[in-house]
């Protein structure tokens, strides 16, 4: 698998809430976060390793292979969780255009819905 992209951002959720939330994202009807466009589905998880790791399949059908994992270290130093997710495919990297939609639509769904869900 080739990394092709990655982005570091502190969610203010502490891991083990987090991780929750990767594993089950439906778990807060009040309070959705993982909404899929149509050219995407819904990932299944391939490995946990909780609360510190999180592998999900691809969301995207153009792009079966992909693969995204979260990384979900705690810092003692601050609150929340400095969470990291990177894109893995295999094969060939994505042609540009596509390469920067899979980037824009894992930090929108991370950085800016998740994040969304747990206040800020």
């Amino acid at each position: 698998m080739i990394e092709a992209g990655t982005r570091r951002r502190n969610q203010p959720a502490p891991p083990h809430v987090v991780c929750e939330a990767l594993l089950h994202p439906d778990r807060d009807p009040c309070r959705p976060w993982l909404d899929l466009l149509h050219d995407e589905v819904r990932p299944e998880v391939l490995h946990v390793v909780e609360p510190h790791l999180v592998l999900w399949s691809s969301l995207w059908v153009r792009r079966p292979d992909a693969q995204v994992r979260f990384d979900l270290p705690h810092d003692a130093g601050h609150a929340g969780t400095d969470l990291r997710w990177t894109l893995l495919v295999d094969g060939e990297l994505p042609e540009p255009p596509l390469l920067g939609h899979l980037r824009k639509r894992l930090n929108q769904l991370v950085n800016a819905n998740l994040r969304y869900t747990f206040g800020q």
